[in-house]
């Protein structure tokens, strides 16, 4: 198979030197940059020829390479009639303030489509021409360079022969890897339940090439079920690298789980894990300078050793692994990751690296590359993720208090420049002083148009000031700002803007309602993908909103575990709407200590908001003194969720109760093996609460499908409760109890959607009588399996 890389990639990779400049970052989105391309192009003239395609395939490293790209321009020049290849860039820099650096690699990006071109058309020289567009002013800067074929054929042999090492070593790694990957075996001996099925249903998706919805329910052991047959496929279908994506740190560290399982098994992979930057950087935001931190100054001319240094010798590549490279060779360590994930077979990070517009890895999925393939873990979570990511705001709220601070610093440019952006708040509250909140399916443009005018000033400004001096207000208005403009250029009819009043500050959104144009066109950036959760129910739901329907499959495994183990108890005389929540108050308490008290064990019971919580956690106590009960509380340290779930012990001799949020963080991630959990009570239907945005995605998609409340409503909520539920039988012999504490779930519209796992041992009680009757005989008979089976 001939390999494939982009000359930007080629050039990128081979001459970076010097600094890790931040400020040197340009603040075009891929739009502005692209229309910037077409008006200079336009205006050309008819011999101008654009977007020329160009490449070469030659032998390196002993395979062949394809290396390929499009040249901005090429026409003769008017005086002499030689060819002229133009490269075109853009940034809001003046052009007498590009370091060396970005120069050297534009000017090396002409070069070889100058070689290229020499190439094709048998040219014996040719003129390179650097055009370079200051977006702040509209300037136009035009340098040429003539040089001849010969010079240009030279300079390209010098960069494809280093390349050509880096190839070998690349090489020489997935030759490794796919020698270990033909002998290795299923790591845990046999598979579980459903396990083998869901494996060759992965296997059977990369090598057709396809998009799958997976439901597995929990227990299933889908990390492996999807890293196996995965790292298996790696060799037979010519993938470079899987990208295993997850929304929350406990599946990641099960993804690095995976990976040590694998290595320990025989497979020579590099599994690495990128952490976000901020989490990870060794300089505080302030100082991420060449001038302030070490770890930026010279950077490019120590990470290729130490990138060497790291996959030579790690395998299992995770933060503190990182960092410790990242110290011994004086490198960022959030940037290192990024260039070492380059020759990883296996990378780890969350949603946002693939799918927010922002931050994507433009080094992987600038294009579609076929060698990739995405593994995409508590699928679930992508849709309201994917939602925030394509959406933004923009608020007033602190902005009067930040003019004063740079006037009184006589910092006169971002001055001018805020008083601008806070005129344009001040347009839109006289143009809708009437309506709050006022919604429009059409952007706001003049507004959107005064955001970019102060993004671009202070993109020219803030280069000019001392290392440290910035204003960190300053700062955070102009991210939101930049984040504001790039969804900007997204907007569509999936979109809505908000205009927001509190007090004297006005907030602008551009919600994103449905994000799955996007979604998919990110998926489309690999050879396929495997999107599973234990609850994407139902499926087609999650297909619409994630990928094209048309172009995915969806495929849901049953439990693998006894259905006679789980008890699903409905208590269908108790209402939890709003109204109701009064009158049904002594029942709900009653109820759960009719579940506590059926059998000794540790529970959890789930509410939808924290004042419901709060409500019946404070009544219970109070009426059961003798119980412990412990609840969850908002913005809990990492201590403090530890010692929350540090009273679900093993083989508990008393009874307790602990009271969490639906959807927070003990509603999904969190392993209760055994006797550590034997109940989990679920009050009300988990409808997120009413609020603008959640009512404009009942009315967008009442318009598409007329199922507006099931889309914002019903099914979101929905998943919160099964997510809950899943906390309970997590192994082969684990038993418990599942009580639903409102009445609506024995509706039609619920049960449909609730998994065969609950349905198949689930019974509607009516009081405390009946249901203490349901949980007595169902313990009864498990203390009888119990003694009935075999004992070691």
């Amino acid at each position: 198979m001939v390999q494939r890389i982009g000359v930007r990639e080629l050039v990128e990779f081979e001459c970076k030197s010097g600094d890790l400049d931040e400020a040197q970052a340009s603040s075009n989105t891929a739009q502005e940059g692209a229309r910037i391309h077409r008006l200079l192009q336009k205006q050309a003239g008819p011999d101008y020829e654009k977007e020329v395609a160009l490449k070469t395939t030659l032998p390196l490293a002993g395979e062949e390479v394809t290396i390929d790209g499009r040249a901005d321009g090429v026409f003769p020049d008017p005086a002499t009639g030689t060819l002229v290849v133009e490269e075109i860039k853009t940034s809001a820099l003046d052009f007498a303030d590009l370091t060396d650096d970005a120069l050297g690699r534009y000017w090396a990006q002409a070069a070889v489509y100058g070689h290229f071109l020499c190439a094709d058309r048998e040219l014996d020289h040719i003129i390179l021409q650097l055009t370079y567009y200051q977006t702040t002013t509209k300037h136009i800067t035009r340098q040429q360079w003539p040089l001849s074929a010969a010079d240009l054929a030279d300079y390209f042999t010098t960069l494809t022969t280093d390349y050509a090492g880096w190839l070998a070593f690349r090489q020489a790694l997935k030759k490794e890897r796919d020698t270990s990957i033909a002998e290795l075996t299923f790591p845990f001996g046999h598979f579980r339940p459903q396990q083998r099925e869901f494996s060759a249903a992965v296997y059977k998706t990369i090598h057709t090439q396809q998009r799958l919805f997976v439901q597995a329910p929990t227990g299933t052991g889908k990390t492996m079920a999807t890293l196996f047959p995965a790292v298996k496929a790696m060799p037979g279908e010519h993938l470079n690298r899987l990208f295993y994506l997850t929304a929350k740190e406990a599946t990641r560290a099960s993804a690095e789980e995976g990976c040590r399982q694998l290595i320990a098994h025989g497979a020579a992979l590099r599994c690495i894990t990128l952490t976000a930057k901020d989490k990870i950087s060794f300089c505080p935001p302030e100082k991420r300078t060449p001038a302030l931190c070490p770890y930026y100054r010279g950077y490019y001319d120590r990470n290729k050793a130490a990138v060497k240094d790291l996959i030579t010798h790690e395998r299992l590549i995770d933060r503190p692994v990182i960092e410790r490279y990242a110290k011994k060779h004086t490198v960022d360590p959030f940037e290192f990751s990024l260039d070492a994930a380059r020759f990883a077979d296996v990378v780890i990070c969350d949603y946002n690296y693939l799918f927010d517009p922002l931050v994507f890895l433009q080094r992987f999925f600038a294009q579609p590359d076929t060698g990739q393939f995405f593994l995409i873990d508590e699928a679930h979570n992508l849709i309201h993720r994917a939602r925030d990511m394509y959406s933004a705001s923009v608020s007033s709220r602190g902005l009067s208090t930040l003019a004063t601070a740079l006037r009184t610093r006589h910092l006169r440019e971002p001055s001018n420049a805020l008083r601008q952006l806070r005129t344009a708040f001040t347009a839109v509250t006289k143009a809708h002083p009437e309506a709050d909140p006022f919604v429009s399916a059409d952007p706001l443009t003049e507004f959107n148009e005064k955001v970019y005018r102060f993004v671009d000033r202070l993109h020219e400004w803030l280069p000019t000031q001392p290392a440290g001096t910035d204003e960190p207000e300053l700062l955070q208005v102009y991210f939101d700002c930049l984040a504001y403009t790039r969804i900007a250029e997204l907007y569509g009819d999936q979109y809505k803007t908000v205009v927001e009043k509190h007090g004297h500050d006005v907030r602008l959104t551009q919600l994103c309602l449905d994000p799955a144009p996007f979604v998919n066109d990110c998926l489309h950036k690999g050879r396929g993908a495997v999107l599973f959760s234990a609850t994407l129910t139902p499926l087609p739901y999650y297909q619409e909103l994630l990928a094209d329907p048309s172009d995915s499959l969806a495929y849901q495994l049953p439990s693998p575990f006894p259905a006679a183990h789980q008890l699903v108890l409905i208590r269908s005389d108790i209402a939890t709407t709003y109204q109701q929540r009064a009158a049904s108050q002594d029942r709900i308490v009653s109820a759960l200590a009719a579940l506590a008290a059926a059998r000794t064990g540790n529970y959890l019971v789930f509410l939808p908001s924290y004042s419901y919580l709060t409500q019946i956690y404070t009544a219970f106590t109070a009426a059961y003194p003798d119980i412990t009960a412990f609840a969850q509380t908002g913005g809990m340290s990492a201590a403090e969720r530890a010692a929350f779930l540090a009273h679900f012990t093993a083989a508990p001799t008393v009874t307790s109760i602990g009271f969490a949020v639906l959807g927070g963080s003990f509603g999904e991630g969190i392993d209760l093996p055994a006797d550590r959990l034997i109940g989990v009570a679920v009050v009300g239907v988990g409808l997120p609460g009413l609020s603008l945005r959640n009512n404009l995605l009942k009315d967008y998609f009442n318009q598409r499908n007329g199922a507006g409340f099931m889309y914002a409503y019903q099914l979101p909520g929905l998943n919160n409760v099964l997510q809950a539920g899943g906390r309970l039988i997590r192994g082969m012999h684990d038993r418990g109890v599942i009580l639903l504490l409102d009445g609506r779930f024995a509706e039609p519209r619920y049960q449909r959607y609730l998994p065969q796992s609950w349905t198949r041992h689930l019974a509607q009680v009516h009081s405390d009588t009946q249901l203490t009757a349901a949980l007595t005989a169902f313990w009864k008979e498990q203390n009888s399996d119990d003694q009935d089976r075999p004992h070691a």
